[in-house]
């Protein structure tokens, strides 16, 4: 799952230039501006009221504290809208560089301290982050709607629109006149101002709802865990897992115990190998039922409401259903080709479940055994069936992909080979967490292409899944280079131990690498063209692409 600067993801996103995951809206006419706390009086101790000095502008975690994100969020807002304003208000004819480049140069501080956010949001929250999200996610939505909604500014890029063709632009400055026009119709610059008004107010909650519902779904993933106070029960997995599930344990000052955390999935990676069946119906019982299971952290009403919200924002823009309206820059353009799609997959794919479902079965009455196939015995006897059938054993494959040897070795190894890239380790730039890591990448030619961030461990406090995302943006017009990283949620060793993978976990990593090589050979003008900001059917081509180098031939 990735985030490529805009790409899949689960988790909380800031507006505008990230992957504004955060619906919009706020008050009706005029043109409103967020209530905000913030001057624009620089704060020295403030890193964000700063370019960074480090190397590519990388964030300076070392001076970051959760109190500084919401003034420089605040500030930044009341910075861009004031530039908005002077840009939609410019008595001078629109033209390319005093509408559009005057937007792509505005927000810098938003964009600075938002993309910081994103991050951490999703990879590294606390109490205090999650607070600011609560507060700012409506803000940001109705700070997007002051720009996507303000009338003077649509008419300024609805005239480049609608002089393209005669301007001799560029075709990256075509692109971005196209982008612009159809993002401000998209979000509603057409709509009567009664309408506006009421999108708004679905934005306002929609921002809320998403909000609210990843951060209900991190609390009850984590509280949804297995602990296990008897080492016996966790029979079947290897020296290195319990060790790790007693340092999972540990973590929540639970000594003495063993706690299996949930990944980002219904079916369990411990499912593979825990031999006692009643563990692992308790193990997919959690993961099923996880943040439906009543109290504060049930999430079934906000879903409802969220698909609520959004069925009545798409019928106030002109479309019969939400998934209408977000196909519209896909290639399938229409939910029932969409519908037509997984219809046509269906039949082959239950027919080959029921015959594996078969082969499992008959391997547990081989094993000795004669209760009837459920969901949380899929897996483990699936291994066998593979064991069996193929000689291949998974926990003996593990041995063979120790996470630094498979980033180094594999990884970067095959960038290096199929496109002259080198890293070197940085230890000097500061990370978000103990875990994570930087490296500094070069091109064929001995220059900097970029740097590389990877948080690769599950952490209680991280969204699930496993993403790519930008620190900093690439564009030329604005003279910086990307500064991306990788996210992902493989279960940490304990001390002394390697970190080993399983193959599947192997080809996540190449495979979010290849949005990481997206990021880094980004060349654009303009940053909200830039990398992985890509027509959506194609951004999991260069990821999809670098998987095959973790397959086999």
């Amino acid at each position: 799952m990735t985030h490529h600067g805009r790409v899949t993801v689960p988790g909380v996103l800031f507006a505008i230039s990230t992957r504004a995951l955060l619906a919009q809206a706020v008050p009706p006419k005029p043109t409103p501006v967020p209530t905000v706390r913030a001057t624009l009086t620089p704060a020295p101790e403030n890193p964000f009221f700063q370019r960074s000095t480090l190397p590519l502008e990388a964030p300076p975690f070392d001076r970051i504290h959760d109190s500084d994100f919401q003034p420089a969020i605040d500030a930044g807002m009341t910075q861009q809208l004031a530039q908005v304003e002077a840009i939609a208000n410019n008595k001078s004819p629109a033209t390319l560089d005093n509408t559009l480049v005057a937007l792509e140069r505005s927000g810098a501080l938003l964009h600075r301290v938002q993309l910081v956010f994103g991050a951490l949001a999703q990879a590294n929250t606390d109490p205090a982050l999650q607070q600011v999200e609560k507060e700012e996610a409506p803000r940001l939505a109705g700070h997007e709607d002051a720009i996507y909604l303000n009338r003077k500014l649509f008419n300024r890029v609805a005239t480049l629109y609608a002089s393209r063709n005669r301007l001799r632009l560029d075709p990256e400055s075509r692109r971005l006149v196209e982008w612009y026009y159809d993002r401000f119709v998209h979000k509603g610059a057409r709509l009567s101002d009664a309408d506006q008004a009421a999108v708004r107010k679905l934005n306002q909650e929609e921002s809320t709802l998403s909000t609210a519902f990843t951060n209900k779904l991190l609390a009850d993933t984590r509280a949804g865990a297995l602990v296990l106070g008897d080492r016996t029960r966790l029979a079947g997995m290897s020296e290195g897992q319990i060790a790790a599930s007693a340092l999972a344990a540990k973590s929540r000052g639970l000594d003495g115990k063993w706690v299996i955390s949930l990944q980002n999935t219904t079916q369990q990676p411990a499912l593979a190998s825990l031999s006692d069946r009643g563990v692992r119906q308790q193990l997919f019982d959690a993961s099923w039922n996880r943040a439906e299971r009543g109290g504060p952290d049930d999430t079934r009403q906000t879903i409802a409401r969220l698909a609520q919200v959004r069925a009545q924002k798409a019928k106030l823009l002109g479309y019969p259903s939400y998934a209408a309206w977000a196909l519209q820059d896909q290639m399938a353009k229409k939910p029932s080709a969409v519908f037509d799609f997984v219809r046509n997959l269906v039949p082959a794919a239950t027919s080959r479940a029921r015959e594996e479902g078969v082969e499992i079965q008959a391997m547990i009455r081989k094993d000795g055994q004669s209760f009837q196939l459920q969901p949380w015995d899929w897996n483990r006897f699936a291994e066998q069936v593979r064991k069996e059938r193929f000689d291949i054993d998974e926990a003996q494959i593990r041995q063979y992909f120790e996470l630094d040897n498979v980033l180094r070795n594999g990884v970067f190894y095959a960038a290096n080979q199929l496109y002259g890239l080198t890293f070197k380790e940085r230890k000097d730039i500061p990370v978000y967490q103990p875990d994570v890591r930087v490296f500094q990448v070069f091109d064929a030619d001995g220059s900097t292409l970029g740097l590389f961030y990877c948080d690769y461990f599950k952490r209680d406090n991280k969204v699930g899944g496993a993403w790519m995302d930008n620190f900093v943006q690439q564009s030329r017009l604005l003279g910086t280079k990307p500064v991306v990283y990788n996210v992902a949620n493989f279960t940490k060793p304990a001390p002394g131990e390697p970190a080993l993978l399983s193959p599947d976990d192997v080809k996540t990593m190449f495979h979010e690498f290849g949005h990481a090589l997206h990021g880094l050979f980004a060349s654009q003008e303009y940053p909200s063209l830039s990398g992985t900001s890509v027509a959506r059917d194609f951004v999991e081509f260069p990821s999809q692409f670098n998987e095959h180098w973790a397959s086999d031939p």
